[in-house]
């Protein structure tokens, strides 16, 4: 490198992590890349947190520890913000453990395209007490493929594709998006919208970057804002500011479960939408005012946008071969939203 090395701040905000804590900082302390800081905000721990936090500080003057004046985890990471001193950002768990070459291989890559871009890289999930779930073992593997093939727009609504811990980029770019300030869960993915609303460019890195811990009392278990992870009114609403056009003709695509919650929701935002479907037993029927139609309906429309809310994974490629037939381009034309 040219120049003296940027110091990443780690931004961690920890709540009641003392079993798993001294594993997460030893992992921060084990990276290759030595120009880091981390700021640990207390967030009102009950446990032996804080006793553990300020005997790794003393240990290593990398880690500064703060105590948050007020409680849950965005407010949290709004206090120690301001306490962040390098010009790189990253976000850690406290339940997490990082690959030792984490650091290094954002901040190489990062220095590749400098300020406006984004690294983004992949996860692993494990578990301490048996096996991981397939649900987590099948976000791994889409989030490997989103980093890998750089698909981050074009998969914009199915998940997030940008977990919390698992970026890095210039803390002038934060800055410019709201860092922490929007109260908005979930949070790492109410920050990736920001980043495509700002035209940050996303750079994915084809390599495991986090080693994300699954537990029963995890908070996308336990809190309220995480309990229906489908996030429609998050994805519906950036949608709207994003990509909708109300010029062109939008296309509601599966009469399940999914369909119909996201046809209440774009009729309380008083969205016009067709809704076609491949149920037989479904076409021609009356649901909430709208008449279902056929999926070959979307043929006889005018340059259509289409939001597919189908949950089954085999049904997703017969789908994608359908409106590629016709001409339309994923991340242009049509999205998934499930």
């Amino acid at each position: 490198m040219d120049t003296a090395p940027l110091q990443v701040s780690i931004i961690m905000a920890i709540k009641d992590t003392a079993p798993y804590l001294p594993e997460c900082l030893d992992s921060i302390i084990a990276q290759t890349y030595p120009h880091w800081e981390l700021i640990a905000i207390n967030d009102h721990s009950t446990d032996e947190t804080p006793e553990i936090l300020a005997e790794y500080a003393m240990k290593d003057p990398r880690i500064r520890v703060f105590h948050s004046d007020c409680p849950k985890l965005i407010p949290t990471l709004k206090y120690g913000y301001p306490y962040c001193q390098g010009p790189l950002m990253n976000r850690m768990d406290s339940d997490d453990r990082m690959p030792a070459d984490k650091l290094e291989t954002m901040v190489s890559e990062w220095y590749k395209y400098g300020k406006g871009h984004v690294i983004a890289g992949g996860t692993e999930h494990f578990r301490d007490d048996g096996e991981v779930g397939d649900g987590f073992k099948r976000y791994d593997a889409w989030l490997n493929h989103v980093a890998k093939n750089a698909l981050h727009l074009e998969e914009l609504y199915k998940e997030c594709v940008i977990p919390s811990h698992c970026w890095l980029m210039h803390k002038e770019d934060l800055d410019a998006i709201g860092a922490f300030e929007p109260e908005i869960y979930p949070e790492d993915y109410d920050l990736t919208f920001r980043i495509v609303e700002a035209n940050l460019k996303i750079i994915g890195i084809d390599k495991i970057l986090h080693h994300w811990r699954d537990r029963s009392n995890r908070i996308s278990r336990t809190w309220e804002e995480y309990k229906d992870n489908r996030y429609f009114d998050l994805k519906v609403t950036n949608f709207r500011k994003l990509h909708h056009n109300p010029g062109r003709p939008l296309v509601l695509w599966g009469a399940g479960r999914n369909g119909k919650d996201m046809a209440k929701l774009l009729q309380v935002q008083k969205v016009d939408f067709h809704w076609v479907c491949d149920n037989e037993n479904k076409i021609g029927h009356n649901v909430y005012g709208v008449i279902m139609q056929s999926t070959n309906a979307i043929a006889e429309l005018d340059n259509p946008q289409v939001m597919i809310v189908v949950a089954a994974p085999d049904a997703k490629s017969g789908i994608e071969s359908t409106l590629v037939e016709l001409g339309l381009k994923r991340g242009v034309d049509w999205w998934f939203f499930a």
